[in-house]
């Protein structure tokens, strides 16, 4: 019997692919990810927000939040599972553009006098673990989970537009932009060959992204 050997450079670029997301994740946990663009400026100054007002920013700016350390592993981990070099390319400039709503997120919840979710090590577990195993399915697959999550993510940021304080132009500014962004990830993975999920796969996304905006809202 004859096995295919790998070679040296291969396994030296999957070396290096590992240590670069290693050390991505631990940024991206720290805080200390950098971001390419400024956070979107609002059309007039905020308003004085009473505590009431700035607590329940502050709640969904976290989930905001824990929303972009998902997307940052779900991108990462099916950027380091495929072997398309195009769409490793895709995953990571997409990935790019999710640290800035990450840095966004951050930036205004230091604003609003609070902090991220206590939980995000394991936010970021989860999801890195969904796509690795959605990667390791084929790149079809892994498309499909792309829609199926920023899909679920623009209508949280539909719902969080609703329910912001109106004088919180900031927040809402932030909120809009990335809902803005995480619509056209969806339309590039549908049109790079993403496939729809099935009914129960999506239902199951649905009830795990309800319990992690439930928690995330207030630890």
């Amino acid at each position: 019997m004859q096995f295919k050997s790998t070679s040296p450079a291969r396994i030296l670029s999957r070396t290096d692919a590992w240590i670069s997301t290693i050390d991505h994740s631990l940024k991206t946990l720290a805080g200390v990810a950098p971001m390419a663009r400024p956070a979107p400026e609002p059309p007039t100054p905020d308003d004085t927000l009473d505590e009431s007002q700035r607590r329940e920013a502050a709640a969904l700016m976290r989930v905001n939040h824990v929303g972009e350390i998902c997307a940052q592993a779900l991108y990462r981990a099916q950027a380091l599972s495929t072997r398309d070099d195009g769409l490793r390319q895709h995953l990571e400039h997409a990935a790019q553009e999710e640290i800035d709503h990450l840095a966004w997120c951050a930036g205004r919840l230091r604003e609003l006098n609070d902090r991220p979710s206590l939980l995000n090590p394991l936010w970021y577990g989860g999801a890195f673990a969904i796509g690795t195993v959605a990667g390791l399915i084929g790149d079809k697959v892994s498309l499909g989970f792309v829609i199926e999550t920023e899909h679920q993510v623009e209508a949280h940021l539909a719902s969080h537009l609703e329910r912001l304080p109106e004088g919180d132009r900031s927040s809402r500014a932030i909120v809009a932009q990335m809902k803005e962004e995480e619509a056209r990830h969806a339309g590039e993975a549908r049109a790079l060959g993403g496939i729809e999920l099935p009914a129960p796969v999506r239902g199951l996304m649905r009830m795990a992204a309800k319990v992690m905006t439930r928690t995330a809202h207030r630890i």
